[in-house]
């Protein structure tokens, strides 16, 4: 038995639903369908953060509904396996970003470039230099720039959690490889891109161990085309992908949700990077859902609150 390939397996899922629910809104995070839509005060749209004319450099930022004169920030970031680099519209806006802003939080959802487009490391530079361009311009869209975390869902949900693990990193190395984590994207780069928290949801962690469940993993894989090589003989280079290689005990804290009937990305990824998390003693929780697939049965109440209690002690922890 083969694992159903990523992309198709998101694309699939999403488009089924969407027949199944007409009036929901929907993206690549599965059934975006809530209670509550999402629920703000003003929407700061299509703004680039890397000076330059892409589309695949633009974000959204949601300011909640309750008006203040800063708010904490969350940076939420679409899954597509590396494959999309204009979904930040429909970034799971009335399930995890709903939540957030309900809660307080300012919630800035960014595209990326595509792997088709730009191969990695160009899509955590982009990440890096969305946050670098938040500080930099807190006071014009009312953020609090001692407080942003990152979330994310399956390759969003990679990007949030590397952004935690590699806080502070410039050059990635392993052996022959070296990459330039942070890049020098946009117009901010004397700021920090350092964040304070990250809760994750269904994300691939270890990208050289995507058959962790034994289930033979497809040739030409999302992790082999944003990394333009094989896996095989390119094994160091691969590690600088991995959230897990930059794991220390002074990281942010990290947080994870998982279903154990994810199809697409094995539920494993989730247990391996819990397990380096504790080995390292960095802050860490895993709900693994039960019934839980990728995107779909996830989003309970309970596991929203979880979200939001999550990112309000890291909160906390960081004015003590």
């Amino acid at each position: 038995m083969k694992r159903v390939s990523f992309l198709f397996a998101i694309a699939f899922a999403s488009l089924t639903a969407a027949a199944q629910m007409p009036n929901a809104p929907f993206g690549f995070g599965g059934n975006q369908n809530s209670d509550s839509q999402a629920q703000y005060s003003e929407k700061f749209a299509d703004i680039n953060y890397a000076g330059d004319d892409l589309a695949s450099h633009t974000l959204d930022i949601y300011l909640p509904k309750e008006k203040k004169d800063k708010y904490p920030v969350i940076v939420h970031i679409y899954g597509s396996a590396w494959f999309s680099n204009s979904s930040k519209g429909i970034a799971d806006i009335n399930t995890i970003c709903a939540a957030l802003l309900e809660a307080g939080y300012a919630v800035v959802t960014p595209n990326h470039r595509a792997s088709i487009e730009a191969k990695y490391p160009a899509q955590i530079n982009d990440i890096k230099a969305v946050v670098r361009f938040l500080r930099g311009n807190a006071d014009k869209y009312k953020l609090d720039a001692s407080f942003i975390g990152t979330s994310g869902f399956s390759s969003g949900a990679h990007l949030a959690s590397l952004m935690a693990t590699s806080n502070g990193v410039k050059y990635g190395r392993c052996g022959k490889a070296e990459y330039d984590i942070e890049g020098t994207l946009g117009n901010y780069t004397e700021y920090s891109s350092m964040v304070n928290a990250c809760c994750e949801w269904s994300g691939p962690i270890d990208l050289l161990n995507m058959d962790c469940d034994g289930i033979e993993k497809p040739k030409n894989s999302p992790e082999e085309v944003v990394m333009g090589m094989p896996k095989e003989g390119n094994e160091d280079y691969y590690k600088l992908l991995n959230t897990t290689y930059y794991i220390d005990a002074n990281d942010v804290p990290v947080g994870m949700f998982h279903g154990d009937a994810d199809n697409v990305v094995p539920c494993c990824q989730s247990d391996l990077l819990f397990e380096k998390l504790q080995q390292a003693g960095v802050k860490t929780f895993f709900i693994k859902q039960p019934g839980g697939g990728h995107g779909f049965n996830m989003y309970s109440p309970e596991n929203l609150k979880k979200m939001v209690e999550w990112f309000d002690a890291a909160r906390l922890g960081a004015k003590n």
